[in-house]
């Protein structure tokens, strides 16, 4: 026998843990793979955005665990929902880590997966459908286009903070140069709160009429969404009364969208007239 194995070696660990995506909230927006893992879990760590219509697919007798996370408010540590996890497998659960959108599209998925890998437990992942694209599908509009954007980049608003973090570690200028020079559709996650710093540093890079769109809720009843500019991109949020969770989509695949100047309930006879009534970008 080899002394020195490692003591959680997956030998040893008769329980399965699963990251799964829950997509951006419309519960139909879930893949059948994630709705086969959900209906298999005996223990279920919920994400805070992650919609409590898609935990009727779980089993009567499983656990559900609610760890929420949310820029700006209390959340629950990452380090516990670690701990919480790896018990849990070791225990002999099937354990879901269920969460908004996509897990290795700013849900910290990669770190999880990392621990998990550390204590010695192989983790399976189940992709969602992120919000960037929930958000813009739900306006009718594409994030690339041959004519107006030949890719795209997915960008957090809100980066890592406390020891080891960049005091800026987000270059917006250069980003900015870079979706210019390249047409590319910037998909920024968590940057409400950061509105007017990303709309003046975005600014040294794109031209002030660059459209931009604000969907908040994306995919759900009460989607809400604003169609501007980049240079009224801070007064348009704060005029709209927009706030987390909201995706912030700037570039010219924008141009031409028929959305209302206010926001609207997806769905409603009012937002299809605001729709149809508001104002087009220019060309």
């Amino acid at each position: 026998m080899n002394n020195n194995a490692h003591p959680t070696s997956s030998a040893l660990i008769t329980g399965r843990c699963t990251l799964v995506g829950a997509g951006p909230g419309d519960p139909e927006l879930l893949t059948v793979k994630a709705v086969k893992a959900i209906q298999a879990a005996t223990v279920l760590l919920v994400d805070d955005l992650v919609n409590d219509q898609i935990l009727a697919y779980a089993r009567p007798d499983a656990r559900i665990v609610h760890v929420g996370k949310r820029g700006g408010c209390k959340s629950t540590p990452q380090a516990f929902i670690e701990r919480l996890m790896i018990t849990a497998v070791r225990e002999g659960e099937t354990v879901v880590r269920l969460k908004g959108g996509d897990p290795f599209i700013f849900g910290r998925g990669g770190e999880e997966v990392e621990h998990l890998r550390d204590a010695g437990i192989e983790c399976a992942v189940v992709n969602g459908i992120t919000a960037g694209l929930a958000a813009v599908t739900s306006l009718g509009v594409p994030l690339t286009h041959r004519d107006h954007a030949q890719g795209v980049v997915f960008v957090t608003g809100h980066a890592k903070t406390g020891a080891g973090a960049a005091e800026d570690p987000t270059d917006w200028r250069a980003l900015a140069a870079t979706a210019y020079n390249a047409r590319l559709t910037l998909v920024i996650y968590m940057g409400v709160s950061g509105a007017g710093h990303i709309e003046r540093e975005l600014l040294q890079g794109l031209p002030a009429d660059t459209p931009v769109a604000v969907i908040q809720h994306a995919s759900l009843p009460h989607q809400r969404h604003i169609a501007t500019t980049l240079g009224n991109l801070k007064h348009g949020i704060a005029e709209a009364g927009l706030a987390s969770p909201a995706v912030i989509v700037v570039g010219d695949v924008l141009r031409g969208l028929a959305a209302a100047a206010l926001p609207v309930d997806a769905g409603t006879d009012a937002g299809k007239d605001a729709g149809k009534d508001a104002g087009k970008f220019g060309t």
